[in-house]
């Protein structure tokens, strides 16, 4: 990959390929593949990100919010695309755009038959999402009812899938509880079938689910965490390929005296001579102040540098004594030498929350196959 002259974000859709077809290894024939590209597709770029799926063979995309959907069709995705979280205020803007709303309460079932209604439309693809077990959103067992009641009473809508999110997938030890609810799902999808005239299709299957539960996969997975290289799961994460990988680069060396400081707070204080440099990267691009003080670190030309004193906004120090480098050298923040699940469990939190952290004033660079 080439060298980069700021702080980037390298996505690696050659990476991506490699996971999309590790998951779609794990289903049996005719089982679908959802793609989770909300929060700008995990932190990386969920335009290009959908694209390449695209061209792979996803047969639905899902985000969170409206907006991520209109964005997606702006980019020219033509794909189903699922709106997990959807607002009423956007319910028109849904439609416009050609989104299909997770129907999770009798509210938001109520106001989007309403909205339906208003525009004329009948059929319009929805999709209903049961709680069984996560209480997060979705319909519970005897709120099955009042859907039945609203879904007779008008053909403005018509249900595309049913479907549900698992807890703990990737816990062995909240097996149980995994099972449980697979067998509430199965229970809550035999009502509906009884009560509707027509079969939509089913899925409940994360990435984790995938690996450890195929008798779930029904008739389509969602796959989201997988898809960006990560697996929850060491074994699972040596058969993926992280996507991202944050760069930047030394802007500049100084050398620390015994007894002077570093970064505000004055939270690093030399005990002997030890050469700095300073990134421009900070808890403004995502690289926050947990990682300070020498919790986490980064590489230079493959050496471990830890971080120093306090994370600053726009900036952050690290510890070069020792490292042959100078100023304008690439410096690697997770990916390559440093799985960004590492770097994350420094400071004590998830790759999640870190890869999806990142700034969008970070520049992204597409690194094709």
């Amino acid at each position: 990959m080439p060298s980069v002259h700021e702080t980037t974000l390298e996505i690696d859709l050659g990476a991506l390929t490699h996971n999309y077809k590790y998951l779609s290894s794990k289903l049996a024939k005719g089982v679908k593949l959802m793609g989770v590209v909300k929060a700008f597709g995990y932190g990386s770029e969920s335009a290009e990100i959908a694209k390449k799926l695209s061209e792979l063979g996803v047969s639905y995309f899902a985000v969170a919010y409206t907006k991520e959907g209109v964005a997606l069709r702006d980019a020219g995705i033509t794909e189903p695309i699922l709106v997990l979280h959807p607002q009423s205020i956007n319910f028109e803007e849904i439609i416009e755009s050609c989104l299909e709303p997770s129907i999770y309460s009798e509210f938001v079932l109520r106001e989007f038959i309403k909205t339906a209604e208003k525009l004329g439309l009948k059929n319009y693809p929805i999709h209903l999402k049961l709680n069984t077990g996560l209480n997060r959103l979705g319909f519970i067992d005897p709120e099955l009812n009042t859907v039945f009641d609203y879904l007779g009473k008008s053909d403005a809508v018509k249900v595309r899938s049913i479907f549900s999110h698992l807890a703990a997938s990737e816990d062995w030890r909240e097996r149980e509880f995994t099972l449980q609810q697979l067998g509430k799902f199965r229970k809550m999808v035999f009502r509906l079938f009884e009560n509707l005239n027509y079969k939509p299709f089913l899925h409940i299957s994360n990435t984790s689910a995938v690996i450890n539960y195929p008798e779930a996969a029904f008739d389509m997975v969602r796959c989201g965490i997988g898809l960006y290289g990560f697996g929850n799961d060491e074994k699972i994460n040596e058969k993926l390929k992280p996507i991202g990988t944050l760069k930047t680069i030394i802007s500049q060396i100084h050398e620390i005296a015994i007894g002077e400081s570093v970064g505000y707070n004055r939270a690093f204080t030399a005990t002997k001579k030890t050469m700095t440099a300073t990134l421009p990267i900070g808890h403004a691009d995502g690289i926050n102040r947990q990682y300070g003080n020498g919790r986490a670190g980064v590489f230079i030309k493959d050496q471990y540098a830890p971080i120093i004193g306090n994370v600053c906004m726009d900036m952050l120090m690290i510890d070069i004594t020792g490292i042959d480098c100078k100023e304008g050298d690439e410096v690697i923040i997770f990916g390559g030498p440093q799985h960004a699940t590492v770097f994350a469990a420094k400071g004590n939190t998830i790759s999640y929350e870190l890869i999806t952290g990142i700034s969008q004033r970070v520049k992204r660079v597409i690194i094709e196959e």
